[in-house]
């Protein structure tokens, strides 16, 4: 039986693709229909013919659909990818530039704190509406998030809809990849239980061969230079909490009060490791406004010379999930986000947290992990009740949460007062005002 897989936002050129060519090494999945949705048609056109491209370098019987149409990428989809951007970089660029004016030097912006919550509050109407499409359209589906604020569009999704939903982030094995290398040890030895909240997850077991490896990567932290220069806030992390923290240096150092609440501090942490300039906001902004100008000569480019075409798997779960959900069947586990029923005790009932899950023939399922560390549960705490405030606050369109939210953030209150905060936060209200319908006392 053929399967088909919905692409929403397709027009992400370098992840439609990667994906894409994942899900074509499984053979019970090379005959499905690929249906691609987005609403540019300069980028839907280019991301066809890329899909067509690996298509025909795989010799695989696949299909291809290019749509604008959300419901006919949707119609009868057994599992959806979903990778939107809500507003381009004149709208996202004030979630940092408005709190840099006061006083609150965020990194990247996309997950939480003040600059995650706007980006939240923009793009929860469009996943609301994306996903009712999907409870028309397909059901049964697997819907696949990749679009960041990760937790909170998760959550505001799950509250809503009895569609299976997860959320999936490149950074649990990514980083397990990263620490194997460090102490020399193969992947295929390496074990872990990793569980928190997305982008501040922790591997609260990392073995090697079943034995701890948490005393070889103190080990290499402590004296190889290179190691603990490139990941100066994470490394700094792990040295203090004893354990190791699964998102980058460049996002951890805007969930905490630890390192960006002054200058000698950026100075310190955030500004020389070898990690740091492809985090930086100022890099990020000038990549995008450049991508703007030259991504049809990239695509153009990688089109144009089929050996540019690789075929092998890549470490992202979407293809895993899906081949284990409908197709051969393989059991398949792996970290995703889902809402906090019995999942981790000490964290807020109902909250997104990101654990273990398993993905068969039944569905995604995820497994129960228990207390977290009290210590690492205190910091997952306070960002999941300002993003269960945040999330509450899109829903109902009461700015009132939204303050509090950003009032408790770890990074905003080390740096600001109460009245100072809500003056910012007034601030980014009026510069996303035509984003935010939800929000009455903005018209």
């Amino acid at each position: 039986m053929s399967r088909k897989i919905a692409f929403i936002g397709a027009g992400s050129f370098g992840f439609t693709r990667k994906l894409v060519r994942d899900i074509l090494t499984f053979p019970a999945l090379q005959d499905c229909t690929l249906a691609l949705m987005d609403i540019d048609d300069e980028r839907l056109m280019y991301i066809k013919q890329a899909v067509e491209a690996i298509i025909e370098v795989g010799n695989y019987p696949a299909k291809v659909i290019a749509t604008k149409d959300r419901a006919e990428a949707l119609k009868g989809a057994d599992g959806v990818v979903c990778t939107i951007l809500q507003g381009g970089v004149q709208v996202w660029r004030h979630d940092i530039e408005i709190p840099k004016k006061y006083g609150v030097d965020i990194n990247v912006g996309d997950t939480r704190g003040p600059a995650g919550i706007f980006r939240a509050l923009r793009t929860i109407p469009v996943m609301l509406d994306i996903i009712k499409d999907v409870e028309r359209y397909c059901p049964n589906a697997i819907f696949l998030n990749y679009t960041n604020p990760m937790a909170m569009l998760c959550r505001a999704m799950q509250s809503q809809s009895k569609v299976q939903i997860t959320g999936l982030c490149h950074s649990v094995q990514g980083t397990a990849e990263m620490l194997a290398e460090w102490i020399g040890a193969p992947m295929d030895e390496i074990t872990y239980t990793c569980a928190g909240i997305n982008h501040q997850a922790f591997y609260l077991e990392y073995k090697w061969n079943g034995k701890d490896a948490y005393p070889l990567i103190r080990e290499a932290i402590l004296t190889r230079p290179e190691i603990y220069n490139a990941e100066l806030v994470r490394n700094e992390m792990f040295l203090h909490l004893g354990y190791y923290v699964t998102e980058s240096s460049g996002h951890n150092s805007e969930y905490n009060a630890w390192f960006r609440k002054r200058p000698d501090l950026i100075e310190k942490y955030c500004t020389h490791g070898t990690n740091w300039n492809p985090g930086h906001y100022a890099y990020i902004l000038k990549e995008y406004l450049d991508m703007e100008v030259k991504w049809r000569d990239e695509i153009k480019k990688w089109l144009a010379d089929k050996n540019n075409i690789k075929l092998e798997r890549g470490n992202e779960y979407a293809s895993y999930i899906f081949n284990a959900c409908f197709g051969d069947g393989s059991l398949y586990e792996f970290n995703g986000n889902v809402r906090n029923f019995g999942l981790i005790d000490n964290l807020p009932e109902g909250c997104c947290v990101e654990v273990p899950v398993v993905a068969s023939k039944g569905g995604i399922k995820p497994i129960h992990v228990g207390p977290l560390p009290a210590h690492l549960a205190i910091l997952n705490n306070i960002n999941a009740r300002c993003e269960e405030l945040a999330v509450e606050g899109a829903l109902s369109g009461d700015p009132e949460l939204i303050y509090q939210a950003i009032y408790f953030d770890p990074l905003t209150s080390a740096v600001l007062s109460l009245a100072e905060i809500r003056k910012m936060v007034d601030e980014m209200f009026q510069v996303n005002r035509d984003w935010l319908p939800q929000f009455k006392h903005l018209k």
